[in-house]
């Protein structure tokens, strides 16, 4: 499964943030895909997942309210759109898929940065 995380960059606090992750047509029929973040220091902690029927959608809870997941596959890409963010939001994102939201880090990108600060 190939895996292209894109959208990163410098925000401020408050701002927002679309991240993209492309992929191959077969991922979205297969996989459950969505968003790992880590943090410096800090352990890898699964932002969101969704089912690969795209029936369910899982969001942390230091995310919820705040973040979107969406998919394309028309386009081959799945997003995660990122509002009101904060400086604990500051990380490296990684795009994954796996068999289930369980095991999504089966497959992961290379992971797009993304830096809150004033």
């Amino acid at each position: 499964v190939q895996l292209q995380a894109s959208g990163g960059g410098l925000v401020q606090p408050g701002g927002s943030l679309r991240l993209s992750c492309a992929t191959q047509r077969f991922t979205f029929d297969y996989y459950a895909i969505g968003w790992f973040r880590q943090a410096p220091g800090k352990e890898r902690e699964r932002v969101s997942c969704s089912s690969s029927s795209g029936a369910t959608t899982m969001y942390a809870d230091s995310v919820k309210g705040r973040f979107t997941f969406s998919r394309d596959p028309a386009k081959n890409t799945f997003y995660l759109q990122m509002n009101n963010l904060n400086y604990e939001d500051t990380a490296v994102y990684y795009c994954a898929a796996g068999a289930g939201c369980a095991v999504m880090d089966d497959h992961l990108g290379q992971g797009t940065l993304v830096t809150v600060s004033s």
